[in-house]
């Protein structure tokens, strides 16, 4: 039986699309599979904001940034973690991403045309010691055209491919098993889904309109994660993090379902870390929705107080910005699945950037006109939307009125006036003078000493109930799913390994569905802006590692 290409890659995301363009370049025939339909390209990818985590990069240089390879390496060890025998794997990914990272990462992508913003962003601070979890330094790269601008050179690559007639794209088929005819795994099958004219990100039909049974002399499963299947986050819900919420918001569409797993896994592949989760505690119900649930999440500066559902402040260092499992982990045996930003207009005209290339218009458009007016903005204007059409904003002149709004939206009149007047003044009295022994406080002002923060992201230090910074403004913040950081087993060539140890014949990993490499780069925890950068990385290893093994 002839083979019908060189590689089958199956996701179309960003993974799927570095892969593919590696093994056209080199030559191969790919055919590329994706459930969704074609103006779905470059998959959760295009929805990012598009932080690169970049060490000791030009950028990082001329705003004063001492980073280093080792610093970096020192962060993500501190961070992720590692402490299991799968790991081993594991670990050797993400040296070799740290050396991507400080090496090649930042002049090849330039040579594909992606740019970046000139401002780094500091992401994930940690707040424990040297070798604790968190970036010592600003890390998180913003893409010149957000997601978009990361999708770009590589779907640009990929329809090169197709031009030369080394690649086909295969939309609206679903992938449902992986078999072997001749030792390795050479086969896919699966089903046909009725042609969509759904817009990215909304639900397209699940008709199926036939089958479809192809060979290729290799594999690449680029499939995703699981955010959009909240039955199996709920599944796969870590006991370290509590018992999983009533309700969660999505980060990502539904067909973002980790079926493709399952299949891998009946078919061989050792999938592992499947505990290991990346979830966001900043979430907010989008006013204007592209899919089922959709969350939006706030990337925070550092100045909201951050309350749980009863008012009180949570723990040193569980500031805005700082630990994100950490804060899940504290959330979650609280007994409330939701938290409280209480702030003002002066904050959240500064402090407040919203994830997601939709939200972000002028980034995403590559405009420095709106660039700069959002910068001179008193309120952005995505976020000004959010203020006006959220259901998770209360915006009010005085505290009793916003202390009310905030009992009513939730319906538990857990919030006591009395007792958070007290936490907020006593927070503004530590806020007004030079010396302090608030660690939050000392926060703000450390985040003002880096000039990127203090530019665009850190509020100048003001009491909260001062009349002259308001309205006053409360935010409940919902648990919003996002990446598994676990996945399918993989050595340093994205080759899927069995249970045992040994390859799976014919079959590689990359992206999210290989745990971002290796199945799980990041251990228990991430540094930011690795996501993208792990899917390019590890689907460029694949894509290059296959066609170089083929005949």
């Amino acid at each position: 039986m002839a083979y019908d290409a060189d590689v089958i890659v199956i996701g179309a995301g960003l993974a799927g699309l570095a892969a593919t363009a590696e093994l056209a370049e080199a030559g191969r025939t790919v055919i590329l599979l994706d459930q969704e339909p074609e103006q779905s390209i470059g998959g959760q990818a295009h929805w990012s904001f598009g932080g690169l985590f970049l060490v000791d990069s030009p950028e990082q240089r001329r705003l004063r940034i001492k980073d280093s390879h080792d610093l970096a390496l020192q962060d993500w060890y501190g961070t992720a973690g590692f402490d299991r025998d799968e790991d081993r794997w594991p670990r050797r990914w993400a040296e070799a991403y740290v050396d991507f990272a400080a090496g090649e990462k930042r002049s090849w992508l330039r040579a594909q045309g992606l740019r970046l913003f000139p401002v780094v962003g500091w992401a994930e601070r940690g707040g424990y010691d040297a070798n604790g979890h968190g970036n010592s330094v600003p890390r998180f790269h913003i893409t010149w055209g957000t997601g978009p601008g990361v999708v770009a050179p590589f779907e640009r690559r990929v329809r090169e491919g197709v031009a030369k007639g080394l690649v086909q794209l295969r939309f609206r088929h679903r992938v449902t098993g992986l078999g072997r005819s001749a030792g390795a795994v050479d086969t896919v099958t699966g089903e046909i889904l009725r042609e969509s004219g759904a817009e990215r990100g909304t639900a397209s039909s699940r008709e199926v309109t036939g089958a479809f049974e192809l060979r290729a002399q290799a594999v690449i499963v680029t499939s995703g994660g699981i955010g959009g299947n909240h039955d199996l986050v709920r599944a796969q819900w870590p006991e370290r993090l509590g018992t999983p919420p009533e309700k969660m918001l999505s980060g990502v569409p539904a067909h973002v379902d980790g079926l493709m797993l399952g299949i891998a896994e009946k078919a061989g592949a050792h999938h592992i870390n499947r505990d290991r989760m990346w979830h966001y505690t900043e979430g907010i119900e989008n006013w204007n929705p592209i899919w089922d649930k959709h969350g939006i999440r706030i990337l925070p500066g550092p100045s909201s107080l951050w309350l749980d559902a009863r008012g009180k402040r949570l723990p040193v260092p569980l500031f805005p910005g700082f630990d994100t499992l950490g804060t899940l982990e504290h959330i979650m045996r609280s007994g409330h699945g939701y938290t409280w930003f209480v702030l003002d207009r002066k904050i959240i005209g500064k402090e407040f950037a919203l994830s997601g290339s939709e939200q972000n218009p002028d980034l995403t458009g590559k405009s420095v006109r709106d660039v700069i007016g959002r910068a001179r903005a008193d309120v952005p204007g995505p976020v000004q939307a959010f203020m006006d059409k959220g259901v998770d904003f209360v915006v009010e002149k005085d505290l009793g009125a916003l202390v009310r709004g905030m009992n009513a939206l939730t319906g538990d009149s857990l919030i006591d006036e009395d007792a958070l007047r007290r936490e907020i003044t006593a927070r503004d009295r530590e806020i007004a003078n030079p010396f302090t022994k608030d660690l939050q406080v000392t926060a703000i002002n450390g985040a003002r000493s880096y000039l990127g923060d203090k530019l665009i992201r850190t509020a100048k230090p003001h009491r909260i109930l001062d009349p002259a910074a308001g309205p006053l403004i409360a935010v409940r913040l919902n648990i919003l799913t996002r990446k598994s950081l676990g996945g399918l087993e993989t050595d340093l060539s994205s080759r899927v390994l069995t249970e045992d140890g040994s390859p799976l014949p014919g079959v590689y990993a990359a992206g999210e569905a290989a745990g971002f490499g290796g199945g799980g780069v990041h251990g228990y925890r991430s540094l930011e802006g690795t996501f993208l950068g792990g899917c390019i990385f590890s689907g460029r290893t694949a894509g290059r590692a296959a066609a170089k093994a083929l005949g």
